[in-house]
């Protein structure tokens, strides 16, 4: 039997996006409500991906993607908050930041670390477009500051010659 082809560019893209948008989302429960990480997935995968939930649709996810996420921010946590402290404003420690920003840092800093395949300028541009559905133009800034300089340390070779 032959294999299906690969979806367009265009339609894979929209299904990383939607996970990238999912893990967020499980990675904010998982923070607030200190669930347990095959619950948060099962619960995601079963129950909101792909479905309309309170008229609100929600797209299909790369799930493979959406699991590798969740589960690398949670095995990485602690390799990958003191990145971040480090790349925030002086006296704004993770820990102060709003917890869907937190998960959306983390997501992002996960992505730039454990994904070369994907580009850094993409990285950073998604989990920015991921804030605009939680936050308002002065955190979308924070988040894109943020991510640019983790960018730009661990992906040196993508930015080389390349202006800030």
């Amino acid at each position: 039997m032959p294999r299906a082809a690969p979806p367009p560019d265009g339609r894979r893209a929209n299904r990383r996006g939607a996970a990238r948008l999912a893990a967020v989302q499980a990675l904010y429960q998982m923070d607030l409500a200190a669930k347990p990480l095959n619950e948060a997935l099962a619960e995601f995968e079963s129950h909101w991906m792909g479905r309309e939930v309170e008229g609100d649709e929600y797209l299909p996810a790369e799930a493979a993607h959406f699991r590798e996420v969740v589960g690398g921010v949670v095995a990485e946590q602690r390799r990958l908050d003191p990145m971040i402290d480090a790349a925030l404003s002086k006296g704004w420690p993770l820990k102060r930041i709003e917890t869907v920003l937190r998960a959306i840092l983390r997501a992002g800093a996960y992505e730039l670390d454990r994904k070369p395949d994907v580009p850094a300028r993409v990285v950073v541009s998604e989990y920015v477009d991921v804030a605009h559905a939680f936050v308002d133009g002065e955190e979308t800034g924070m988040v894109n500051a943020v991510l640019d300089q983790l960018a730009r340390q661990l992906r040196a070779g993508e930015f080389d010659g390349a202006p800030r």
